[in-house]
């Protein structure tokens, strides 16, 4: 099955947009990064991802983000610069300070509705991050473990042979939805 985009998000660059087949972005999703998400990729309504065209976020096949996620890839720094937009060609550039960075999430990552994730992260295979829990820039995660709350904090293992036996099952159904 071909990836499911609703009608209803604002995707500002749609030329830098990829989604895998088998994958459903929800209805209100904001995306102005470059986009690439894996296959059987779930993004919930009302996700942000947010950073400007020069930053990617990746979502590799089975990861997903709940309903209200907001992912920044670029952030202003307010300690240091105005947080307004600027003219555009605006030389030299008036803001000198940003909180930037790409973000990926590994295969089988996953994050709870309403949490934020900062620029420049990695969350490796497996992690599974709670409702409502904020990510600070550059977090050190493990794989195979879920985080959650407000610091994040590392809260148990993940049951990794559970969720590879569902991933293997979802495999083998379009190998042979594929031979159909």
């Amino acid at each position: 099955m071909k990836a499911i985009v609703s009608p209803n998000c604002r995707i500002r660059y749609p030329e830098l947009f990829v989604a895998g087949d088998d994958s459903i972005v929800d209805d209100y999703c904001y995306v102005s990064v470059r986009m690439h998400i894996g296959r059987c990729v779930h993004i919930g309504a009302q996700c942000l991802i947010a950073g400007g065209k020069d930053r990617t976020l990746t979502l590799s096949d089975f990861s997903g983000m709940a309903a209200g996620v907001k992912v920044y890839c670029r952030s202003d720094d307010f300690v240091h610069d105005l947080a307004g937009i600027f003219p555009d060609g605006m030389q030299p550039p008036a803001k000198t300070h940003y909180i930037e960075g790409d973000v990926t999430f590994g295969e089988y990552a996953t994050i709870g509705a309403n949490s934020v994730v900062m620029p420049d992260n990695e969350l490796p295979e497996g992690v599974a991050i709670g409702a409502l829990s904020f990510v600070p820039q550059r977090f050190r995660f493990e794989p195979w473990t879920v985080y959650t709350g407000n610091p994040i904090r590392k809260l148990m293992a993940r049951d990794r042979a559970n969720v590879l036996r569902q991933a293997e099952r979802i495999r083998e159904f379009l190998a042979q939805r594929g031979r159909s």
